[in-house]
């Protein structure tokens, strides 16, 4: 009898542990959603698993359908989720072989505050700081690396490899951003990347930036896991600050099982030869295209390592959208980036856009369109424009914006060059319905370093932080920008991403305090801190109407401005000093006679001067 007990309990182990070894996709789901519909992914390791039958029980949860593929260890089941369903475990029961297993997937309760306390959008009122995680702070020194990963190396020592921080890094420096005056953070993507070392131009490169998905629904556990995901963003929001998560819908890391094991082989976009994107956004919405050119754009590889999502298939697409909306659910996120966007096809985007929007009505979805023109800028967006595809999308990155500032700042000034660059970019907002909602910025983890971009000169640095914080739109700021973290992409992206300094243990110094900033780091600080904490402030500036007035010799000045509040904000771009009037702009400035200066503090009257390379942000007053 012993012996037989002893088999019994020896099989029941067995049979548990394989009932374990089955993957669900979405991993749990949320009582109460608007969403009746759940596409259910499981797979085993066992290739006649698609024989099983299913059974499902929990009362308010129905088996609509079961789906089979070619791959034979994947089923997907339609489930419906009535409103009447409440948290509890739902029972998926397979029977193949006359073996019954029994799998436990759990509808969860909802996060209270649906809008308020999270879902709350991030809107032109906001400041958007951008963090890469590896590279901010270290929190948790036992999480930077696991023997069990493809890359399990970390080394500050190479700019290419994985330096260690993490999620709870940056909860330990919440008070710095608020001080600063940001009210939202952006990170580079946290989900994991179970990649090798991949090469490229400057050596083997980890994925430290998180852009090589492996598994949707972890969080890389160097970053902490889901665990601490959710307490930073608890954190953030009990300090009244918003979550922006970076969605990649476009591509994968070439170890994720879609990749890898895919339940059929249209999951990917598949071409006879490695074929890569051409990159040109002009094949999308072009009146000469040829769809020869819109499809490699579309479904052309974006590099080798990363295969390219088919998004037509529904399966994938219903697997993305319900990600992001478990991702907004589970963690709290506030609003969404989504990466590679122009990439994406196009009515798949409009469909996981309107579906998050069903469920979270504030919140926030702009997407990264690198793009060189304003017209294709605002194709991705909702637009004013005859093309023949309408994008639903509130706003995008606004590169054709971000290069018109550097012109500005940049280029001697002439007829289209300089800063009449920036006036004509400004005057095609007409192209778009709602500019405020664009994401402007100076730099970002793509980019050359804003300080190096303009060749460290100090003048053009305080005047590219104050176009930033006054003009339409919502600003982000790139993490380090604030205390001159300066370099070019030469030889690699890794460049400008290095570590902050005072970040991790041993770092000699510490700029996120005062005591370890040089006097100019100091004064770049308090700069973007000033105009940053009185914008929080300025319904002028964050809401406000824009006037701007023709750029007359280097010198540009434009108008922000409501019923109760109007801001002058002159840029002189010249090498001279020059001499304004209130009663010049007597279009806007008519019922004022004086103003304060929002940076110095300095009192002015109608008559006032703004130096050689000057930057004024007045407050005009009766």
């Amino acid at each position: 009898m012993k012996k037989l007990f002893s088999t019994l309990v020896a099989s029941w182990m067995i049979l548990l542990v394989h009932a374990q070894e089955l993957s669900m996709y979405p991993t749990h789901w949320f009582a109460g959603m608007n969403r009746d519909r759940v596409q259910l992914i499981l797979k085993s390791e066992d290739s006649k698993f698609y024989l099983s039958t299913v059974r499902v029980q929990y009362p308010g949860v129905s088996l609509l359908r079961t789906h089979r593929f070619s791959n034979g260890k994947y089923l997907v089941l339609d489930l419906s989720v009535s409103k009447s369903a409440q948290p509890g475990n739902v029972s998926i029961i397979t029977t193949l072989n006359k073996k019954t297993e029994t799998h436990t997937w759990v509808l969860k309760k909802r996060r209270e505050g649906r809008g308020t306390k999270f879902a709350q959008g991030v809107t032109s009122k906001d400041l958007i700081y951008l963090i890469m995680p590896d590279r901010f702070s270290n929190g948790d020194p036992s999480n930077d690396k696991f023997a069990n990963l493809h890359d399990n190396v970390s080394d500050r020592k190479d700019v290419l490899k994985r330096h260690g921080g993490d999620l709870k890094g940056i909860q330990n420096h919440i008070a710095y951003m608020k001080e600063l005056g940001i009210t939202s953070l952006w990170m580079t993507p946290v989900i994991e990347n179970n990649m090798p070392l991949n090469k490229e131009a400057a050596g083997m490169m980890s994925g430290y930036h998180g852009y090589w998905f492996t598994d949707h629904y972890k969080v890389d556990p160097r970053m902490g896991g889901n665990n601490s995901y959710k307490e930073l963003s608890d954190a953030l929001h009990a300090n009244g600050m918003k979550l922006i998560q970076d969605a990649v819908y476009n591509h994968i890391g070439s170890h994720h099982w879609m990749a890898q094991d895919p339940p059929s082989p249209d999951w990917i976009n598949r071409w006879d030869k490695y074929t890569g994107s051409n990159h040109r956004d002009e094949a999308l919405f072009g009146r000469y295209a040829s769809e020869k050119d819109k499809k490699q754009m579309l479904d052309g590889w974006f590099v080798p390592h990363l295969p390219d999502v088919n998004q037509t298939n529904p399966f994938v697409a219903n697997f993305l959208i319900q990600h992001a909306i478990w991702s907004t659910e589970e963690f709290g996120i506030d609003g969404w980036r989504v990466d590679t966007y122009k990439y994406c096809d196009e009515a798949f985007l409009n469909r996981i856009n309107d579906a998050l929007l069903r469920e979270y009505p504030k919140l926030t979805i702009f997407g990264e369109a690198w793009t060189n023109t304003v017209t294709g800028s605002a194709y991705f967006t909702r637009n004013n424009m005859d093309v023949p595809f309408k994008h639903n999308a509130e706003g995008v990155t606004d590169f054709p914006l971000n290069s018109a500032i550097m012109a500005a700042l940049n280029q001697p000034f002439g007829w289209t060059e300089g800063v009449n660059k920036l006036y004509m970019t400004l005057a095609q907002d007409i192209l778009y319905q709602e500019p405020k909602n664009n994401c402007i910025f100076l730099d970002n983890h793509d980019m050359d370093r804003f300080l190096s971009v303009v060749n460290e000169d100090m003048n053009r640095y305080r005047q590219g932080i104050a176009l930033l914080l006054t003009l339409r739109g919502i600003p982000q700021l790139y993490y380090g920008t604030e205390i001159l973290m300066k370099n070019f992409k030469n030889p690699s992206d890794a460049m400008v991403r290095l570590d902050f300094p005072g970040g991790f243990e041993g770092d000699a110094e510490n700029k996120f305090i005062p005591q370890g900033r040089t006097t100019s780091e100091q004064q770049a600080f308090d700069y973007v801190k000033t105009i940053a904490q009185y914008r929080k402030n300025s319904a002028a500036l964050t809401t406000g109407k824009t006037m701007q007035f023709l750029p007359v010799d280097g010198l540009y000045v434009y108008f922000r401005y409501d019923d109760q509040q109007t801001i002058m904000c002159v840029i002189n771009t010249s090498a001279s000093a020059k001499k304004l009037s209130l009663s010049d702009y007597s279009e806007r400035t008519k019922s004022f006679s004086k103003g304060k200066d929002i940076i110095s503090g300095t009192e002015m009257g109608g008559n006032f001067e703004v130096a050689a390379n000057g930057t004024l942000i007045i407050e005009l007053s009766k």
